[in-house]
Protein backbone atom coordinates (compact mmCIF):
# COMPACT_ATOMS: atom_id res chain seq x y z
CA UNK A 1 0.00 0.00 0.00
CA UNK A 2 1.03 3.62 -0.46
CA UNK A 3 -0.37 7.03 0.29
CA UNK A 4 -0.13 10.47 -1.25
CA UNK A 5 3.23 12.12 -0.40
CA UNK A 6 1.56 15.02 1.43
CA UNK A 7 -0.38 12.64 3.70
CA UNK A 8 1.10 11.86 7.13
CA UNK A 9 -1.45 9.67 8.89
CA UNK A 10 -0.65 8.08 12.24
CA UNK A 11 0.56 4.51 12.37
CA UNK A 12 -2.19 1.92 12.60
CA UNK A 13 -1.31 -0.48 15.48
CA UNK A 14 -3.82 -3.01 14.13
CA UNK A 15 -1.52 -3.62 11.18
CA UNK A 16 1.42 -4.24 13.51
CA UNK A 17 -0.03 -7.12 15.50
CA UNK A 18 1.65 -10.45 16.29
CA UNK A 19 0.33 -12.16 13.15
CA UNK A 20 2.28 -9.68 10.99
CA UNK A 21 5.54 -9.75 12.97
CA UNK A 22 8.50 -12.11 13.14
CA UNK A 23 8.20 -14.51 16.04
CA UNK A 24 9.17 -13.01 19.38
CA UNK A 25 8.65 -9.36 18.43
CA UNK A 26 5.92 -7.10 19.78
CA UNK A 27 5.27 -3.50 18.74
CA UNK A 28 4.15 -0.61 20.90
CA UNK A 29 3.36 2.81 19.38
CA UNK A 30 3.58 6.04 21.39
CA UNK A 31 2.71 9.57 20.32
CA UNK A 32 5.94 11.29 21.36
CA UNK A 33 9.03 10.70 23.45
CA UNK A 34 12.46 12.30 23.82
CA UNK A 35 14.25 9.06 22.86
CA UNK A 36 13.02 5.55 22.09
CA UNK A 37 16.51 4.22 22.87
CA UNK A 38 16.40 5.76 26.35
CA UNK A 39 12.89 4.45 26.96
CA UNK A 40 13.78 0.91 25.89
CA UNK A 41 16.99 0.96 27.96
CA UNK A 42 14.97 1.97 31.04
CA UNK A 43 12.49 -0.82 30.46
CA UNK A 44 15.31 -3.32 29.96
CA UNK A 45 16.75 -2.28 33.33
CA UNK A 46 13.31 -2.93 34.84
CA UNK A 47 13.21 -6.46 33.43
CA UNK A 48 11.58 -6.08 30.01
CA UNK A 49 11.97 -9.18 27.87
CA UNK A 50 13.72 -9.19 24.50
CA UNK A 51 11.63 -8.48 21.44
CA UNK A 52 10.07 -5.15 22.41
CA UNK A 53 9.84 -2.71 19.48
CA UNK A 54 8.96 0.79 20.67
CA UNK A 55 7.85 3.14 17.86
CA UNK A 56 7.19 6.85 18.27
CA UNK A 57 5.38 9.24 15.97
CA UNK A 58 7.67 12.06 17.13
CA UNK A 59 11.08 11.79 18.77
CA UNK A 60 11.95 15.12 20.35
CA UNK A 61 15.54 14.54 21.48
CA UNK A 62 16.91 11.73 19.34
CA UNK A 63 20.61 10.98 19.13
CA UNK A 64 22.64 9.49 16.34
CA UNK A 65 26.11 8.00 16.24
CA UNK A 66 28.81 10.22 17.80
CA UNK A 67 26.01 11.97 19.77
CA UNK A 68 24.67 13.80 16.72
CA UNK A 69 21.16 15.21 17.10
CA UNK A 70 18.47 13.67 14.90
CA UNK A 71 15.06 15.35 15.04
CA UNK A 72 12.27 15.36 12.45
CA UNK A 73 8.59 16.45 12.16
CA UNK A 74 5.84 14.23 13.60
CA UNK A 75 4.77 11.21 11.50
CA UNK A 76 7.32 11.96 8.75
CA UNK A 77 9.66 9.11 9.67
CA UNK A 78 9.91 5.68 11.15
CA UNK A 79 11.59 6.10 14.53
CA UNK A 80 11.86 3.04 16.74
CA UNK A 81 14.07 0.99 19.02
CA UNK A 82 14.26 -2.77 19.52
CA UNK A 83 15.41 -4.62 22.64
CA UNK A 84 17.73 -7.58 22.06
CA UNK A 85 19.41 -9.90 24.53
CA UNK A 86 21.99 -11.73 22.38
CA UNK A 87 23.42 -14.99 23.71
CA UNK A 88 26.58 -14.25 21.75
CA UNK A 89 30.11 -13.63 23.10
CA UNK A 90 30.74 -9.92 23.58
CA UNK A 91 33.65 -9.72 21.08
CA UNK A 92 31.11 -10.35 18.28
CA UNK A 93 28.70 -7.57 19.31
CA UNK A 94 30.33 -4.97 17.00
CA UNK A 95 28.47 -6.74 14.20
CA UNK A 96 25.10 -5.57 15.52
CA UNK A 97 25.24 -2.07 13.98
CA UNK A 98 26.43 -3.51 10.68
CA UNK A 99 23.75 -6.16 10.40
CA UNK A 100 21.12 -3.55 11.32
CA UNK A 101 22.23 -1.26 8.50
CA UNK A 102 22.26 -4.24 6.16
CA UNK A 103 18.67 -5.11 7.16
CA UNK A 104 17.35 -1.56 6.66
CA UNK A 105 18.99 -1.33 3.23
CA UNK A 106 17.59 -4.72 2.21
CA UNK A 107 14.09 -3.71 3.31
CA UNK A 108 14.23 -0.45 1.36
CA UNK A 109 15.24 -2.26 -1.82
CA UNK A 110 11.98 -4.23 -1.75
CA UNK A 111 9.90 -1.03 -1.80
CA UNK A 112 11.65 1.24 -4.29
CA UNK A 113 11.09 1.55 -8.02
CA UNK A 114 14.89 1.64 -8.43
CA UNK A 115 16.55 -0.61 -5.82
CA UNK A 116 19.94 0.44 -7.18
CA UNK A 117 19.54 3.80 -5.46
CA UNK A 118 20.07 2.13 -2.08
CA UNK A 119 23.58 2.23 -0.66
CA UNK A 120 25.16 1.19 2.62
CA UNK A 121 28.10 3.23 3.91
CA UNK A 122 30.25 1.55 6.54
CA UNK A 123 29.39 0.92 9.27
CA UNK A 124 25.62 1.48 9.06
CA UNK A 125 24.61 4.66 7.21
CA UNK A 126 21.82 3.78 4.79
CA UNK A 127 21.91 5.95 1.66
CA UNK A 128 19.50 6.79 -1.13
CA UNK A 129 21.22 8.22 -4.19
CA UNK A 130 24.34 8.90 -2.05
CA UNK A 131 22.42 10.86 0.61
CA UNK A 132 21.62 9.59 4.08
CA UNK A 133 18.07 8.29 4.51
CA UNK A 134 18.44 6.34 7.76
CA UNK A 135 20.49 6.56 10.91
CA UNK A 136 21.20 3.75 13.36
CA UNK A 137 22.37 3.82 16.96
CA UNK A 138 23.10 0.55 18.79
CA UNK A 139 23.81 0.81 22.50
CA UNK A 140 24.87 -1.83 25.01
CA UNK A 141 23.44 -1.63 28.53
CA UNK A 142 24.05 -3.72 31.64
CA UNK A 143 20.90 -4.92 33.42
CA UNK A 144 20.29 -7.10 36.50
CA UNK A 145 19.69 -10.04 34.16
CA UNK A 146 22.68 -9.45 31.89
CA UNK A 147 23.75 -7.20 29.02
CA UNK A 148 21.27 -6.03 26.38
CA UNK A 149 21.50 -4.29 23.04
CA UNK A 150 19.12 -1.45 22.23
CA UNK A 151 18.90 -0.99 18.46
CA UNK A 152 17.61 2.43 17.42
CA UNK A 153 16.58 3.18 13.83
CA UNK A 154 15.42 6.43 12.26
CA UNK A 155 14.24 6.25 8.64
CA UNK A 156 13.17 9.40 6.76
CA UNK A 157 9.97 8.62 4.86
CA UNK A 158 8.05 11.75 3.79
CA UNK A 159 10.43 14.56 4.72
CA UNK A 160 10.49 17.45 2.25
CA UNK A 161 13.69 19.23 1.29
CA UNK A 162 13.09 22.09 3.74
CA UNK A 163 12.53 19.61 6.60
CA UNK A 164 15.76 17.64 6.29
CA UNK A 165 17.81 17.63 9.51
CA UNK A 166 21.11 18.05 7.62
CA UNK A 167 21.89 19.02 4.04
CA UNK A 168 23.33 15.64 3.08
CA UNK A 169 20.14 13.81 4.16
CA UNK A 170 17.21 12.68 2.03
CA UNK A 171 13.94 10.77 2.36
CA UNK A 172 12.04 8.04 0.57
CA UNK A 173 9.73 10.72 -0.79
CA UNK A 174 12.60 12.78 -2.26
CA UNK A 175 14.75 10.00 -3.67
CA UNK A 176 12.59 6.91 -3.93
CA UNK A 177 11.53 7.43 -7.54
CA UNK A 178 7.98 6.14 -7.07
CA UNK A 179 5.00 5.94 -4.69
CA UNK A 180 5.88 6.31 -1.02
CA UNK A 181 5.11 3.07 0.84
CA UNK A 182 3.07 3.13 4.00
CA UNK A 183 5.15 3.39 7.14
CA UNK A 184 3.52 0.22 8.46
CA UNK A 185 4.72 -1.71 5.40
CA UNK A 186 8.22 -0.27 5.73
CA UNK A 187 8.39 -1.08 9.43
CA UNK A 188 7.29 -4.67 8.91
CA UNK A 189 9.84 -5.13 6.12
CA UNK A 190 12.66 -3.75 8.28
CA UNK A 191 11.71 -5.96 11.22
CA UNK A 192 11.59 -9.08 9.03
CA UNK A 193 15.00 -8.35 7.50
CA UNK A 194 16.42 -7.50 10.92
CA UNK A 195 15.10 -10.74 12.42
CA UNK A 196 16.61 -12.75 9.57
CA UNK A 197 20.04 -11.10 9.85
CA UNK A 198 20.00 -11.29 13.64
CA UNK A 199 19.14 -14.99 13.64
CA UNK A 200 21.91 -15.69 11.13
CA UNK A 201 24.41 -13.84 13.32
CA UNK A 202 23.30 -15.60 16.49
CA UNK A 203 23.64 -19.01 14.88
CA UNK A 204 27.07 -18.22 13.45
CA UNK A 205 28.57 -15.10 15.11
CA UNK A 206 31.88 -15.35 13.27
CA UNK A 207 30.35 -16.72 10.09
CA UNK A 208 31.53 -15.92 6.61
CA UNK A 209 28.04 -15.77 5.12
CA UNK A 210 26.93 -12.60 6.90
CA UNK A 211 30.29 -10.93 6.34
CA UNK A 212 30.16 -11.69 2.62
CA UNK A 213 26.55 -10.50 2.33
CA UNK A 214 27.35 -7.27 4.15
CA UNK A 215 30.49 -6.60 2.09
CA UNK A 216 28.55 -7.17 -1.14
CA UNK A 217 25.88 -4.66 -0.07
CA UNK A 218 28.31 -2.08 1.33
CA UNK A 219 29.00 0.67 -1.20
CA UNK A 220 32.09 1.72 0.77
CA UNK A 221 34.03 -1.37 -0.21
CA UNK A 222 36.03 -0.69 -3.38
CA UNK A 223 35.90 3.08 -3.02
CA UNK A 224 38.43 5.73 -2.21
CA UNK A 225 37.72 6.94 1.33
CA UNK A 226 38.88 9.36 3.97
CA UNK A 227 38.37 8.15 7.52
CA UNK A 228 38.26 10.73 10.32
CA UNK A 229 39.68 8.74 13.21
CA UNK A 230 38.92 9.33 16.92
CA UNK A 231 42.61 10.03 17.48
CA UNK A 232 45.27 11.19 15.04
CA UNK A 233 45.22 12.41 11.45
CA UNK A 234 42.67 11.15 8.89
CA UNK A 235 43.36 7.92 7.04
CA UNK A 236 43.04 8.10 3.25
CA UNK A 237 43.06 5.10 0.96
CA UNK A 238 40.89 2.47 -0.69
CA UNK A 239 38.41 0.46 1.33
CA UNK A 240 39.17 -3.10 0.28
CA UNK A 241 37.27 -5.35 2.69
CA UNK A 242 35.33 -5.83 5.90
CA UNK A 243 37.11 -8.19 8.27
CA UNK A 244 35.68 -10.85 10.59
CA UNK A 245 35.31 -8.30 13.37
CA UNK A 246 33.24 -5.95 11.22
CA UNK A 247 36.15 -3.51 10.81
CA UNK A 248 36.70 -1.65 7.54
CA UNK A 249 40.04 -2.56 5.97
CA UNK A 250 41.69 0.43 4.25
CA UNK A 251 44.69 0.17 1.93
CA UNK A 252 46.63 3.44 2.18
CA UNK A 253 49.11 2.41 -0.52
CA UNK A 254 51.62 1.06 1.96
CA UNK A 255 49.70 -1.27 4.21
CA UNK A 256 46.19 -2.50 4.96
CA UNK A 257 44.79 -1.04 8.15
CA UNK A 258 41.63 -2.23 9.95
CA UNK A 259 39.40 0.59 11.21
CA UNK A 260 36.98 -0.15 14.02
CA UNK A 261 35.67 3.37 14.59
CA UNK A 262 35.68 6.53 12.53
CA UNK A 263 33.70 8.82 10.27
CA UNK A 264 33.96 7.68 6.64
CA UNK A 265 33.76 10.03 3.68
CA UNK A 266 33.41 8.61 0.16
CA UNK A 267 36.05 10.63 -1.71
CA UNK A 268 34.91 9.68 -5.18
CA UNK A 269 32.27 7.43 -6.78
CA UNK A 270 33.07 3.79 -7.39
Amino acid sequence: MSRAPESRPPLDPRRLGPDSLPRGLRVEVVGATPSTNADVAARAAAGEQAGLVLVTEHQTAGRGRLDRVWTTPPRACLTFSTLLRPEVPMPHWPWLPLLTGYAVAAALRTHLADPGLVGLKWPNDVLLDERKVAGILVERHETPTGPVAVVGIGLNVTLREDELPVEHATSVLLAGGGPVPDREDLLLSVLRELATAYDAWRSEPAGERLRASYAAACSTVGRRVRVELPVGPPLTGTAVAVDAGGRLVVDDGTTRLPVGAGDVVHVRPA
